[in-house]
């Protein structure tokens, strides 16, 4: 069984391991633990602990249980006032898993043993820790995930507030895989962060798989303004310090003049345009559909094109 590392965070990445589940593969999937916003950043702040959120939305992502028990996991409580407001029940879960269990690596692992998760969910880091983004004009610094969020025209370089210390499973799973995934998402927020990690970085300029890039469907207000797959691309190879990604995934179906217009005019998000892209190979298809007038990857359809290309290079 072939074996892929697919790194990510937030929803994007959760669309994808959706349809790569379907599939026969040996999937180990990396998550970043650096959002501060939300229930997250209470629990994170309140526990001394880990992000947890993104860890949570993936193991929902990859379950095989009866949707009753995903959906009570998704379960958010909303009364204002109380200690419980705005905490979804993964969230409460996994912190209390980790401290019966010992660390976040272990909580996650007891969790996907619950959902019955088909391969492998490990967070980056066990490290609680924080996305700096330097200041392009001055020395100031914008601490934490949703103030570099909303500076990233501001922000030169990306960086955590300490050395983090990556989990060894992770970089032998890169060395060991046959492909290497960077999944859709918040590109600066929850993709970047994995290469913020030098051990990282490291065992993806040794590893012989080559790395792909699924792309976003849509620009991120703030953050990839007018970006066009081209220069998501490049900007992960900014950070990659030697390799290159070595091909994308990405959409060339026609969305509908209505959806687009009205992303435009209400959410400030266009869809990320195929051009300009050279020396990466390109495997384009009509991945995306329509959810409640939101522009999603089609989870099978685009899976489908990761495992044609990863069983078709041999």
């Amino acid at each position: 069984m072939k074996k892929v590392v697919v790194f990510g965070g937030g929803t994007g990445i959760s669309n994808l391991l959706s349809g790569l589940k379907l599939f026969p593969l040996d999937v180990t999937t990396v998550v970043a633990v650096s959002d501060n916003g939300s229930s997250t950043g209470v629990l994170k702040e309140e526990l001394d602990i880990p992000a947890v959120g993104d860890i949570g939305k993936v193991l929902l992502s990859m379950a095989n249980v009866d949707q009753d028990f995903i959906d009570l996991l998704r379960y958010r409580f909303y009364k204002e006032g109380t200690s419980l407001h705005n905490h979804p029940v993964r969230n409460i879960m996994l912190a209390a898993l980790i401290d019966t269990k010992g660390s976040l690596t272990e909580a996650t692992k007891y969790m996907a043993k619950i959902l019955q998760v088909k391969g492998t969910v490990l967070p980056l880091t066990e490290d609680k820790v924080e996305l700096v983004g330097e200041g392009k004009r001055s020395n100031k610094e914008y601490f934490g995930e949703e103030c570099v969020s909303q500076n990233i025209s501001k922000i030169k370089k990306l960086r955590y507030d300490h050395e983090v210390h990556v989990n060894k499973e992770i970089t032998d799973a890169i060395k060991d895989a046959d492909l290497i995934i960077f999944s859709p998402g918040s590109l600066y927020t929850s993709i970047l962060p994995h290469l913020l990690a030098h051990q990282i970085v490291e065992a993806l300029n040794e590893a012989k798989a080559p790395l792909m890039y699924v792309s976003n469907l849509v620009t991120q207000p703030g953050e990839t303004d007018g970006y066009s797959v081209s220069d998501h691309i490049d900007v992960l190879n900014s950070y990659l310090d030697g390799r290159k990604i070595d091909v994308v995934v990405a959409n060339n179906g026609a969305v509908d003049k209505r959806i687009r217009r009205k992303y435009l005019d209400m959410e400030h998000k266009d869809v990320v345009g195929l051009d300009g892209i050279s020396d990466v190979k390109v495997i384009a298809g009509d991945i995306f559909e329509i959810e409640n007038e939101k522009i999603r990857h089609d989870d099978l359809k685009t899976a489908y094109l990761v495992f044609s290309y990863i069983m078709n290079r041999e």
